[in-house]
Protein backbone atom coordinates (compact mmCIF):
# COMPACT_ATOMS: atom_id res chain seq x y z
CA UNK A 1 0.00 0.00 0.00
CA UNK A 2 1.15 3.50 -0.71
CA UNK A 3 1.08 5.66 2.41
CA UNK A 4 -0.45 8.63 0.58
CA UNK A 5 -3.39 6.45 -0.48
CA UNK A 6 -3.73 5.00 3.01
CA UNK A 7 -3.86 8.49 4.55
CA UNK A 8 -5.79 10.01 1.63
CA UNK A 9 -3.10 12.59 0.87
CA UNK A 10 -3.45 13.96 -2.64
CA UNK A 11 -0.02 15.54 -3.13
CA UNK A 12 3.31 13.77 -3.49
CA UNK A 13 5.29 13.88 -0.23
CA UNK A 14 9.03 14.38 0.07
CA UNK A 15 10.70 11.02 0.80
CA UNK A 16 11.75 12.05 4.33
CA UNK A 17 8.16 12.92 5.34
CA UNK A 18 6.85 9.86 3.54
CA UNK A 19 9.26 7.63 5.46
CA UNK A 20 8.35 9.17 8.83
CA UNK A 21 4.61 8.92 8.16
CA UNK A 22 5.10 5.34 7.02
CA UNK A 23 6.97 4.49 10.24
CA UNK A 24 4.32 6.12 12.44
CA UNK A 25 1.45 4.53 10.53
CA UNK A 26 3.09 1.09 10.51
CA UNK A 27 3.97 1.30 14.20
CA UNK A 28 0.36 2.07 15.05
CA UNK A 29 -0.83 -0.72 12.76
CA UNK A 30 1.44 -3.21 14.55
CA UNK A 31 0.24 -1.98 17.95
CA UNK A 32 -3.39 -2.36 16.85
CA UNK A 33 -2.76 -5.92 15.63
CA UNK A 34 -1.04 -6.96 18.88
CA UNK A 35 -3.71 -5.21 20.99
CA UNK A 36 -6.40 -7.10 19.09
CA UNK A 37 -4.56 -10.39 19.67
CA UNK A 38 -4.25 -9.70 23.41
CA UNK A 39 -7.85 -8.57 23.91
CA UNK A 40 -9.32 -12.07 24.50
CA UNK A 41 -6.76 -12.56 27.29
CA UNK A 42 -7.83 -9.30 29.01
CA UNK A 43 -4.27 -8.00 28.96
CA UNK A 44 -2.69 -4.86 27.49
CA UNK A 45 0.46 -4.66 25.41
CA UNK A 46 2.23 -2.99 28.35
CA UNK A 47 1.14 -5.72 30.78
CA UNK A 48 2.30 -8.33 28.26
CA UNK A 49 5.65 -6.53 28.06
CA UNK A 50 6.01 -6.59 31.87
CA UNK A 51 5.25 -10.33 31.99
CA UNK A 52 7.83 -11.06 29.27
CA UNK A 53 10.47 -9.01 31.09
CA UNK A 54 9.78 -10.83 34.36
CA UNK A 55 9.77 -14.27 32.75
CA UNK A 56 13.11 -13.46 31.13
CA UNK A 57 14.58 -12.95 34.60
CA UNK A 58 14.27 -16.72 35.22
CA UNK A 59 12.82 -16.42 38.70
CA UNK A 60 15.00 -13.50 39.78
CA UNK A 61 13.01 -10.55 41.17
CA UNK A 62 12.99 -7.21 39.40
CA UNK A 63 12.62 -3.66 40.68
CA UNK A 64 10.07 -1.21 39.32
CA UNK A 65 12.95 0.91 38.02
CA UNK A 66 14.43 -2.01 36.07
CA UNK A 67 11.01 -2.81 34.60
CA UNK A 68 10.58 0.83 33.55
CA UNK A 69 14.01 0.88 31.90
CA UNK A 70 13.27 -2.28 29.90
CA UNK A 71 9.74 -1.35 28.79
CA UNK A 72 9.17 -0.79 25.08
CA UNK A 73 6.81 2.10 25.89
CA UNK A 74 8.82 4.25 28.31
CA UNK A 75 5.73 6.34 29.16
CA UNK A 76 4.00 3.41 30.86
CA UNK A 77 2.95 3.77 34.50
CA UNK A 78 4.81 0.72 35.75
CA UNK A 79 3.35 0.81 39.27
CA UNK A 80 -0.21 0.76 37.90
CA UNK A 81 0.65 -2.03 35.45
CA UNK A 82 2.12 -4.16 38.24
CA UNK A 83 -0.93 -3.50 40.46
CA UNK A 84 -3.24 -4.78 37.72
CA UNK A 85 -1.07 -7.87 37.18
CA UNK A 86 -1.10 -8.55 40.94
CA UNK A 87 -4.92 -8.51 40.86
CA UNK A 88 -4.79 -11.15 38.12
CA UNK A 89 -2.33 -13.18 40.22
CA UNK A 90 0.26 -12.98 37.42
CA UNK A 91 2.91 -11.23 39.53
CA UNK A 92 3.71 -10.71 43.18
CA UNK A 93 5.35 -7.84 44.99
CA UNK A 94 7.70 -8.35 47.93
CA UNK A 95 9.78 -6.10 50.13
CA UNK A 96 13.43 -6.41 49.16
CA UNK A 97 15.34 -8.29 51.88
CA UNK A 98 18.52 -6.20 51.49
CA UNK A 99 16.88 -2.77 51.04
CA UNK A 100 13.58 -2.10 52.83
CA UNK A 101 12.83 0.89 50.56
CA UNK A 102 13.01 -1.27 47.45
CA UNK A 103 10.20 -3.48 46.14
CA UNK A 104 10.86 -6.69 44.21
CA UNK A 105 8.45 -7.87 41.52
CA UNK A 106 8.32 -11.52 40.48
CA UNK A 107 6.20 -13.45 37.99
CA UNK A 108 3.97 -16.14 39.53
CA UNK A 109 3.30 -19.64 38.25
CA UNK A 110 -0.11 -18.39 37.03
CA UNK A 111 1.68 -15.58 35.20
CA UNK A 112 4.08 -18.00 33.51
CA UNK A 113 1.22 -20.30 32.46
CA UNK A 114 -0.83 -17.40 31.09
CA UNK A 115 2.18 -15.96 29.29
CA UNK A 116 2.89 -19.29 27.59
CA UNK A 117 -0.63 -19.33 26.11
CA UNK A 118 -0.56 -15.63 25.23
CA UNK A 119 2.87 -15.97 23.62
CA UNK A 120 1.54 -18.60 21.21
CA UNK A 121 -1.20 -16.22 20.03
CA UNK A 122 1.21 -13.29 19.71
CA UNK A 123 3.76 -15.42 17.86
CA UNK A 124 1.05 -16.38 15.35
CA UNK A 125 0.04 -12.73 14.89
CA UNK A 126 3.68 -11.64 14.44
CA UNK A 127 4.25 -14.38 11.88
CA UNK A 128 1.19 -13.25 9.90
CA UNK A 129 2.37 -9.63 10.01
CA UNK A 130 5.85 -10.44 8.71
CA UNK A 131 5.18 -13.36 6.38
CA UNK A 132 5.24 -11.13 3.28
CA UNK A 133 8.93 -10.41 3.93
CA UNK A 134 11.80 -12.81 3.33
CA UNK A 135 14.42 -13.51 6.00
CA UNK A 136 16.84 -11.32 4.05
CA UNK A 137 14.29 -8.47 3.83
CA UNK A 138 13.61 -8.70 7.57
CA UNK A 139 17.36 -8.55 8.25
CA UNK A 140 17.68 -5.51 5.99
CA UNK A 141 14.67 -3.82 7.61
CA UNK A 142 16.14 -4.36 11.08
CA UNK A 143 19.48 -2.94 9.96
CA UNK A 144 17.78 0.16 8.51
CA UNK A 145 15.66 0.71 11.62
CA UNK A 146 18.72 0.37 13.86
CA UNK A 147 20.61 2.83 11.66
CA UNK A 148 17.64 5.21 11.73
CA UNK A 149 17.63 5.35 15.54
CA UNK A 150 21.39 6.00 15.79
CA UNK A 151 21.09 9.40 14.11
CA UNK A 152 22.39 12.13 16.38
CA UNK A 153 20.90 15.60 16.46
CA UNK A 154 23.47 18.35 16.82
Amino acid sequence: MIIEKELKISKQLPECKRALLNLLFTGNWITDEITSTLKPFDITTQQFNVLRILKGRNGEPCSLQTLQERMINKMSNTTRLVDKLIKKNYVEREQCETNRRKVDIKITEDGINALNVINDAVDDAETKMTDSLSENELHHLNALLNKFRTKTYA
